[in-house]
């Protein structure tokens, strides 16, 4: 290992593009390589490693692939800011808000805005539970609606923040979905919802587990899986 690389490897830290991003690290004792990526909200570098694998040679690899990271930093969208902005992305949409402190604080939401009132500094937060108010609410009916036309029990939903996934299903039959699906098209997060589903019978991805997916959802899947791989960074854009 050359001195410099050996140098920086001490620090789980590395410089990009102006900005100083930790290196956090996973133990996986299946991993049997290093995996590398960036978050998707660019907030830090995290590797994957296996157990026998010395950390210092893990944050090595990554000052070692510094050019791919900074170049996966320059493909996260610019962040947004709904208050100083005043729009919210909701359901594929951009939609304005109407905030007046005198307006209740229960948000109403019109054709293309979202009335809601209370202070200004705490709107950020009240945004966002709404946002999850609404997933909730969208993701059960969903569910519930593919449970039915899948002939299952309908299924508990959940919500999740998770950086890497946009759903799961445990083996208690609970469906645990990404809150920012709510930010894309109807389509894209009924396609998820869908997937989870089709999880409640198969717990794996075989040739059974597609048949039954495309039963249960109403369009080409390969339509919403091809619009989160362009735009999925694009939903954490907002909210940290």
């Amino acid at each position: 290992m050359i001195d410099w690389l050996r140098r920086e490897a001490l620090e789980p830290v590395i410089e990009l593009n102006g900005h100083s991003l930790p290196i956090r690290l996973t133990r996986n004792r299946r991993a049997k390589r290093l995996t590398l990526r960036m978050a998707p909200d660019a907030s830090e570098v995290r590797i994957t490693l296996p157990h026998w694998c010395r950390s210092e040679e893990a944050i090595a690899f990554a000052h070692a692939r510094r050019d791919w990271l900074s170049s996966q930093m320059a493909k996260v969208p610019e962040r947004r800011d709904p208050v100083r902005d005043r729009t919210l992305l909701y359901r594929g949409a951009e939609i304005g808000i109407d905030w007046r402190e005198s307006a209740p604080r229960k948000p109403s939401l019109s054709e293309t805005k979202l009335l809601i009132g209370g202070p200004e500094e705490s709107l950020a937060k009240r945004l966002q539970r709404w946002l999850e108010q609404e997933a909730l609410r969208l993701f059960t009916d969903d569910a519930a609606e593919y449970c039915l036309r899948g002939g299952l029990d309908c299924a508990e939903v959940k919500l999740t923040r998770a950086r890497r996934r946009w759903g799961s299903c445990s083996s208690e039959g609970v469906l645990r979905l990404n809150w920012r699906l709510v930010q894309a098209p109807d389509h894209v997060r009924r396609s998820v919802v869908a997937h989870e589903v089709a999880h409640l019978v198969h717990f794996d991805h075989s040739p059974a587990f597609h048949d039954l997916l495309g039963q249960l959802y109403e369009q080409d899947i390969d339509g919403p899986n091809s619009w989160l791989s362009r735009h999925g960074r694009e939903l954490y854009a907002t909210f940290g």
